[in-house]
């Protein structure tokens, strides 16, 4: 098969990743920003309006089932993305809903439901995106003693999608028949009980939900480890990654292509969509300013909780203009260094030596995702060569605050794309599959009941 890179009218997708208060941890004090409505539901549905009037294939919101340690000087709280994405369906029609649950800490059947009906609800616009939740703090919420190690969230979520995919596919697509004259509400012989018996689950089933417009939601996955590609090149349709340079994102997407087509899927039908978190000036220099100025707005108390989160080591102490020293990283245990973002730090220090300022004000951006700082046509150059080059099929846009920074990706980035033909002006479909090219999926059960009769 072609590289997925090289077909002809290949268009980018590109999602608006939503984090309250913007994608910089400071983004929330910078002047325009308004943190006095991150928990008002019409700043958001505002936001999604905006986004689709730009024609982004979706908005989408992360999610984590504890309050973390670092809320005192950053908007990192949570909202319940179900919740927050049915009141944004109900002002939008096109743009896809992308929203972030637990395979560790939902039960299959509780979570089957939920997207069910969001995609029911928003005429198939909803996409899960699926995490296994490595943060301590959120065992405790949940009766643990411990955070479940990497391998076992892995394995449960192996069988988790087993499970949703079976329950999503347990009404056939013509189950439901609603004929009034001959009195025949469904036909029971097209909706199976799934009965599966596992290690992690017991589920009889079926699901007591019609199939939905998509017949499942777009399974989105976020890991990067070893663990996290395989997982992706398995189930993955669309995969959310991070990466610091061109390189090391073309390897990742040849693998996952690669994995995917060995596993007998097509590799087109399994988009990679690194994080990008844009810096926009009418000039270098301007843009340059731009980032400077939310970087002077950093708290590094709060910065070197974060740096501790993703590598585990505390560098309280450390002189903020002396190198990080690479040895620092060496006695971290073998669960956090199997972590896709550990090992982008560690490849970050490795690479550029950085001091302990310099490598806390390049994770204040978008906690390693790619920052870039340009002007509206350097963006759209980067963009453009991730996407012609085997980098990417889009990306996460991840503007550093809000509004004001998805405005001006989507005023001055967005045209810029479109008139090179790597962007819809409009969109073709109703569906956020539709908007990503992907098929919808038969039922596993398709043809199950004929051939039994």
């Amino acid at each position: 098969m072609a590289p997925s890179q090289s077909r002809p009218g290949r268009q980018l997708a590109l999602n608006l990743f939503i984090y309250p208060g913007g994608h910089h941890e400071a983004g929330w004090r910078y002047p325009g920003s308004t943190p006095d409505r991150l928990t008002d539901i019409t700043f958001y549905q505002d936001l999604a309006r905006s986004a689709e009037a730009a024609k982004f294939d979706a908005v989408f919101f992360a999610d984590g089932p504890a309050q973390v340690d670092n809320i005192r000087y950053a908007a990192r709280f949570r909202i319940e993305p179900l919740t927050w994405l049915s009141a944004i369906a109900a002002a939008t029609t096109r743009i896809g809903l992308i929203g972030t649950a637990s395979t560790t800490y939902y039960e299959p059947y509780n979570l089957a439901r939920l997207y069910a009906s969001l995609d029911h609800l928003s005429g198939g616009r909803a996409g899960w995106n699926i995490v296994t939740t490595a943060v301590p703090q959120a065992s405790g919420n949940f009766g643990l003693a411990e955070t479940p190690s990497h391998a076992e969230r892995y394995a449960r979520a192996t069988e988790f999608l087993d499970v949703v995919t079976k329950l999503w596919d347990s009404w056939e697509d013509d189950a439901l028949v609603a004929d009034a004259a001959s009195g025949l509400f469904a036909d029971d012989a097209k909706i199976h009980p799934i009965e599966h018996v596992g290690r992690h689950f017991r589920v009889k089933g079926a699901l007591n939900t019609p199939r939905s417009p998509q017949g499942r939601p777009v399974y989105v996955q976020a890991g990067s480890s070893d663990d996290g590609r395989s997982f992706a090149a398995r189930y993955a349709e669309a995969i959310f990654t991070a990466h610091q340079t061109v390189e090391s994102a073309r390897a990742f997407y040849a693998d996952i292509k690669r994995q995917a087509e060995g596993l007998g899927r097509n590799p087109d039908h399994v988009k990679v969509l690194p994080g990008i978190s844009p810096y926009i000036g009418a000039s270098d220099a301007e843009a340059r300013r731009l980032h400077e100025e939310l970087n002077d707005l950093i708290q590094p108390a709060y910065s070197l909780t974060q740096l501790k989160q993703i590598t585990g080591v505390d560098f309280t102490g450390h002189p903020l203009n002396a190198e990080v020293p690479l040895d620092a990283f060496a006695d971290v245990g073998p669960a956090k260094q199997v972590a896709s973002r550990f090992q982008l730090v560690v490849d970050i220090v490795r690479r550029e030596k950085p001091t302990l300022r310099q490598l806390i004000d390049r994770l204040a951006g978008a906690r390693g995702h790619y920052v870039f700082v340009g002007t509206p046509d350097r963006i759209a150059d980067e963009i453009q060569l991730w996407f012609e080059s085997g980098a990417a099929d889009g990306f996460n846009v991840m503007p550093p605050w809000f509004r004001g920074g998805f405005d001006l990706f989507a005023s001055e980035v967005v045209p810029i794309l479109r008139r090179r033909g790597l962007f819809r002006h409009e969109y073709t479909g109703a569906t956020l599959r539709e908007h990503y090219g992907l098929p919808r999926p038969a039922s596993l059960y398709a043809g199950e009941a004929r051939a039994t009769a």
